[in-house]
C-alpha cells in the first residue's frame, strides 16, 4: 500500500512539473549581466508585426497638419497572449523607403575656383517601390530573442512619414521623441495616417533603448538631445553629431570621403522619399529656401544655419546612458564626431563609454558590450557597467570582437610631444622634438591633379612639403588629438590646406591595419585664421598663422616607420578643385605639430633613438 502511494505521489509530481514547465510563462534570463537568448522568442513566424502613426508637434510640410510618423513594431506573441511587457529597442532611419539614384550631376562640381560659384546640380526624384518601407530585420533577429519589442520608424519626409526632411533640423530630433512618448503612454499612436482610431503601446515597458549606424546613429543623438523621459540609453554607431564638421573643415569646403562634391542639399535629395504630393513644397520652403540660404558654398564659414545643425549645441537636456562606437579610418564620418560627444557628455558625469575600432565607416561595439548597455538601463539589471573602462579600442592586429579595455580616451598616460620643422624641399625634412633655427622658408605649389597618397611617396616634389621623424626603434602609441600651428602666406586671396600624418615607408600592402599609411588628416581655410565664423580674403605675400586639430587617433606606429607630417593644398579626395599654381609658403621656424603620445616625450625619445 505505501509503494503504492508513492508511486502516485511521484506520478502526479511528475505530471505537475510537465504541467508548469507546459504553462510557465517565457520571460527575459539573464546570466553574468547578459540577456540571454530565449528559444520561446525566436520564432520569426511568432513575432506579431504591425504599423502605426505617431503624432508630432509640428508640420513642417505645409498642410495645415501635424505630422504623423510611420511606426513599425516587432514583438513577441507573449506581449500579446500572456500580458508580458518588455523593453524597447527602437532605430530611427531615413532610409528604410530607399533613396535617389546616382546621376550624373547629383553632386555638386567640385572643379571651379576658390569663392565662385559651382553650376547648378541635377535634383533627382527618390522612386519608392512598394506599398511600405522595408524595414530592417538586422535588429529583430539579434534583439527579440534576448527580451526586447523592436521598434522601426522613418523620419519626417521619408518612407510613410509625413513631413519634410531637414537634414539635422528640430524636427528629426522631435520626430523619434514623439514615438518615445507614445512607447512611454503619454501620447495616443493611430492605425491609420489620417484616422483617429487609436492604438496604445501596453506592451511597453516605458524602457526605450536607441541605436543605429550613420544617419539612423545620428537620429538616437538627436532624440537624446530633447532629453525625453523614458530614452534610458543610446548606442550611436559612426554618427554624424555635426552636419558643419561633415560638410567642412575650419572654414573650408569639404567632402565626406567617397562622396566628392555632396553637401547638406544632395543629401536632402537623396533621402526625401516621402508623399510625392508635399515634396514641391518641402523642396521649396527647405532644399530652395533655407538649404540655399544657410549653407554658404562660397565661403565655407560656421553660420547660424550649421550652429542650429550642431548637436553639440544642444546636449543640455541629454540624460541617457551613452555607448559611442567609430572607426579610427572613417572618412566618411570623421572620428571627432564621437569625440566631441563623447567628451562633453563625459563632462556631464551621464554614464559614458566610447568604443573605436582601426577600421571604415560603421561597425557597432562587441554584443557582449551593447548587451551589457541595454541589461543595465533598459532591463534595470545591476550588472556593474558603469564600473567597466570607459574607452574599449581594437589594436591593430586584433578583431573587432575583442577589444583592449582602457581607463579613458584619450589615453591618460597621453602628453602632447612638439615637433619641429627641418628644411628638405623639394625632397623631404626633418621632424624632430629639436627646434633649429633659420630653418626659413619652403613653397609648394597646388595640383589637385596629384593625389595625397602621390604625393606622400614621391621622392622629390614641388607640389607638397614633407617632414619625417628619424626612425622608430620601437613601436610609438599615439593617443588623442594631434595640432599642427602652420604660418604660411598664399599668392591667392584663397587657397585650400591640406595636412596629413603619415607613417613612411609606404606600404606594400602587407601592412593592412594601417589604411595606406595615413596615421590621421586634417583640413583648414587659411582665411578663416581667426575664426571658422568670419573668413577674409588673404593679402598675397603676407604670413598668416593656422591653428587647428587633426582628427582624433589611437594607433601604434610599428618599428621600423616614420612619422611624416605633409602639408599640401588641394587634397583630391576631399577639397575643391580650383586652377593649378597657387603658391603656400610655409615658415618653417613659426611652423610645429604637437603629437599626443601615450608616455610623452620620453616615450617619443626613446622610439626615436
Amino acid at each position: 500500500m505505501k509503494k503504492a502511494i508513492l508511486l502516485f505521489v511521484i506520478i502526479v509530481s511528475y505530471l505537475g512539473a510537465i504541467q508548469a514547465q507546459t504553462t510557465a510563462k517565457a520571460v527575459p534570463v539573464f546570466e553574468n549581466g547578459e540577456a540571454q537568448i530565449v528559444p520561446a522568442f525566436e520564432d520569426p513566424e511568432k513575432w506579431i508585426r504591425h504599423d502605426l502613426w505617431v503624432e508630432t508637434e509640428f508640420d513642417t510640410d505645409g498642410d495645415g497638419k501635424l505630422d504623423r510618423m510611420h511606426v513599425a513594431v516587432t514583438r513577441p506573441f507573449q506581449t500579446e497572449t500572456e500580458g508580458l511587457k518588455l523593453p524597447v529597442v527602437y532605430i530611427s532611419s531615413p532610409y528604410f523607403a530607399g533613396v535617389a539614384p546616382f546621376e550624373d550631376g547629383l553632386f555638386w562640381d567640385v572643379k571651379h575656383e576658390l569663392g565662385a560659384k559651382a553650376k547648378e546640380r541635377v535634383h533627382p526624384n527618390v522612386v519608392r517601390t512598394g506599398k511600405r518601407p522595408i524595414i530592417s530585420n538586422s535588429h529583430l533577429k539579434t534583439w527579440i530573442p534576448r527580451g526586447y519589442i523592436v521598434v522601426h520608424s522613418s523620419s519626417p519626409g521619408t518612407g510613410l512619414s509625413q513631413g519634410a526632411p531637414t537634414v539635422g533640423g528640430d524636427n528629426e530630433s522631435l520626430a523619434p521623441k514623439a514615438v518615445i512618448d507614445w512607447l512611454c503612454g503619454r501620447i495616443p499612436g493611430y492605425t491609420t495616417i489620417e484616422g483617429n482610431e487609436t492604438v496604445a503601446a501596453y506592451w511597453s515597458t516605458a524602457k526605450v533603448g536607441m541605436t543605429g549606424t550613420s544617419y539612423n546613429g545620428t537620429l538616437s543623438l538627436a532624440a537624446a538631445t530633447t532629453g525625453v523621459d523614458g530614452l534610458e540609453a543610446i548606442i550611436p554607431v559612426a554618427p554624424n553629431t555635426s552636419y558643419y564638421h561633415y560638410y567642412r573643415s575650419n572654414g573650408l569646403v569639404r567632402s565626406p570621403g567617397g562622396y566628392l562634391g555632396e553637401d547638406i542639399d544632395v543629401l536632402y535629395d537623396f533621402i526625401h522619399s516621402g508623399d510625392e504630393a508635399k515634396r514641391a513644397y518641402n523642396n521649396a520652403t527647405v532644399r530652395d529656401q533655407e538649404m540655399k540660404n544657410g549653407m554658404d558654398r562660397i565661403t565655407g564659414d560656421y553660420n547660424d544655419f550649421w550652429a542650429g545643425r550642431d548637436y553639440l549645441n544642444d546636449l543640455q537636456p541629454l540624460k541617457a546612458a551613452l555607448l559611442m562606437a567609430h572607426g579610427f579610418n572613417d572618412w566618411n564620418v570623421m572620428t571627432e564626431h564621437s569625440y566631441r560627444i563623447y567628451k562633453a557628455v563625459n563632462a556631464k558625469g551621464v554614464p559614458s563609454q566610447i568604443y573605436y575600432h582601426q577600421n571604415g565607416h560603421g561597425g557597432p561595439p562587441p554584443m557582449q558590450l551593447m548587451n551589457r548597455w541595454f541589461t543595465r538601463y533598459l532591463h534595470g539589471i545591476n550588472n556593474g557597467v558603469e564600473s567597466d573602462p570607459k574607452a574599449w579600442i581594437v589594436r591593430e592586429n586584433d578583431t573587432k570582437e575583442n577589444p583592449t579595455p582602457y581607463k579613458e580616451y584619450p589615453n591618460p598616460q597621453s602628453s602632447d610631444v612638439t615637433l619641429y620643422l627641418t628644411s628638405g624641399a623639394p625632397e623631404s625634412g626633418k621632424l624632430s622634438t629639436t627646434k633649429s633655427r633659420d630653418q626659413g622658408i619652403e613653397k609648394l605649389v597646388d595640383d589637385y591633379s596629384l593625389t595625397g597618397a602621390a604625393l606622400a611617396q614621391a621622392a622629390s616634389t614641388n607640389h607638397r612639403l614633407l617632414y619625417v621623424t628619424s626612425p622608430l626603434s620601437e613601436d610609438l602609441h599615439i593617443s588623442g588629438v594631434p595640432k599642427v600651428s602652420i604660418s604660411l602666406s598664399s599668392s591667392k586671396p584663397a587657397a585650400n590646406l591640406s595636412v596629413w600624418l603619415v607613417s613612411l615607408p609606404w606600404s606594400d600592402g602587407t601592412q593592412s591595419k594601417i589604411t595606406d599609411n595615413i596615421i590621421t588628416r586634417g583640413w583648414a581655410d587659411p582665411q578663416n585664421h581667426k575664426s571658422i565664423t568670419d573668413g577674409e580674403p588673404m593679402e598675397p605675400g603676407k604670413f598668416y598663422k593656422v591653428v587647428f586639430d587633426l582628427m582624433p587617433d589611437d594607433q601604434i606606429i610599428p618599428k621600423g616607420q616614420q612619422i611624416g607630417l605633409m602639408l599640401f593644398s588641394s587634397d583630391q579626395e576631399f577639397t575643391l578643385w580650383p586652377s593649378p599654381g597657387t603658391a603656400l609658403t610655409v615658415d618653417l621656424d613659426k611652423t610645429q605639430l604637437n603629437l599626443p603620445v601615450v608616455g610623452g616625450i620620453e616615450a617619443f625619445n626613446k622610439a626615436i633613438k
